[in-house]
């Protein structure tokens, strides 16, 4: 008698029920509970901030957003650059410096916030994948863009030295992506009103995606617009409160481990939704303390509206606060002051007096080791100092 040989599946797409996944509701009801409450706690401080004090609050949530999905594939953006296309895509200024690769991810982020009620198709990916290579390379490595991977190669995460390379991950044969993207397309216009928990379709979404890795390369940043997409589509709002991508990048480590044991399981994925709704709430708790930071920055400008400023000194006061308490590493003097700024030192040193005496800076040391630091009730700035 002959024995055939019988291999278990490695992977989610090789199981019998693989597209059908599933989550025990039960199961992940506690942690999408947790996760909407803090969602609704970002909400209720975004009202009380008002549609004025809240551009603040959106520049700097897509501006870490657009920063941390990029980081997490281990690419630096120039801060600069990405705040200069986050302020032109939001409309509030045209200025600053410009970058084709990072205003093509920016207008990503922006295309699936903001327009989450469009179909969301083949086309529309391709043409996101597209905005993320705009030279058609990565790094000087031609790929293709703007359409689904077609190379007989496996689609592998591979990390390791050359030779002693570890595989993580083999995605479905190129041949198969397009039967397994229009699967995953029908099933999400499918569920968008279907009375799935909007988070825990964000979190399907995302690994189901990832599983696929439908494009040669960008389908970490593709497909966390997608779940970008499926929570503002939940939300049914277009504001973004929260950085996912920050999040993400802060525990890349769990990330990654996530999705490697969401994707060599069974159909049952109720381990990654409740992982995903616990990293989309510590998003919700960075997205209150970005609001309460743009609060406090607010009531110190309510406080101090009757001192006339002048551009110099109003430029070091919006620096200071942005950095944060402690933020400023060892606190500023005068050398440091003049770096900023093209004055005489007599000059700097009368525009760091005045703001002294208005109550807005104090200053702790004297002589050559004074230090200014910015007078905000609550901030130490990591020293036990008293205002001299």
């Amino acid at each position: 008698m002959r024995l055939m040989a019988t291999f278990a599946p490695l992977y989610i797409w090789q199981q019998p029920d693989w597209p059908q996944l599933r989550f025990d509701l039960s199961e992940a009801s506690p942690a999408l509970l947790r996760a909407r409450e803090l969602r609704g706690e970002v909400n209720g401080m975004a009202r009380a901030i008002g549609l004025e004090g809240l551009v603040g609050v959106e520049q700097e949530l897509w501006t870490q957003e657009a920063v941390a999905t990029a980081a997490i594939e281990g690419e630096r953006l120039d801060l600069a650059a990405v705040r200069s296309s986050v302020m032109r895509r939001l409309g509030t200024d045209d200025a600053g410096p410009t970058d084709r690769h990072i205003d093509g991810l920016v207008e990503v982020i922006h295309d699936a916030t903001t327009n989450f009620d469009a179909p969301l198709d083949t086309d529309r990916l391709c043409r996101w994948q597209s905005a993320l290579f705009p030279g058609g390379t990565t790094g000087i490595r031609r790929i293709a863009v703007g359409r689904y991977r077609d190379h007989a190669d496996a689609m592998q995460i591979v990390s390791g030295l050359p030779g002693k390379e570890v595989v993580h991950y083999t995605a479905p044969p190129s041949s198969a992506v397009p039967r397994e993207m229009d699967a995953f397309l029908a099933w999400f216009a499918q569920t968008r009103h279907a009375g799935m928990d909007g988070i825990a379709r964000a979190a399907i979404a995302h690994l189901w995606f990832e599983t696929i890795h439908p494009f040669e390369d960008g389908n970490g940043r593709v497909g966390r617009a997608v779940a970008d997409m499926a929570l503002a589509q939940d939300t049914g709002a277009s504001t973004r409160l929260f950085s996912l991508s920050r999040q993400l990048l802060k525990d890349r480590k769990g990330y990654y481990d996530a999705l490697a044991v969401g994707q060599s399981g069974d159909a049952d994925v109720t381990p990654f939704v409740q992982w995903f709704a616990h990293a989309f709430g510590e998003a919700c708790i960075a997205s209150s303390q970005v609001i309460q930071s743009s609060l406090e920055r607010s009531r110190f400008w309510a406080r101090h509206a009757q001192h006339p400023l002048n551009e110099r000194q109003r430029a070091l006061l919006r620096r200071l606060l942005e950095a944060g308490d402690g933020g400023f590493l060892g606190g500023l003097n005068v050398e440091k002051y003049l770096k900023m700024v093209r004055v005489s030192k007599a000059t700097a040193t009368r525009d760091l007096s005045e703001l002294v005496q208005n109550g807005m800076l104090y200053t702790v040391g004297q002589g050559k080791a004074v230090r200014y630091y910015i007078a905000m009730p609550g901030w130490t700035h990591g020293i036990a100092a008293e205002a001299s």
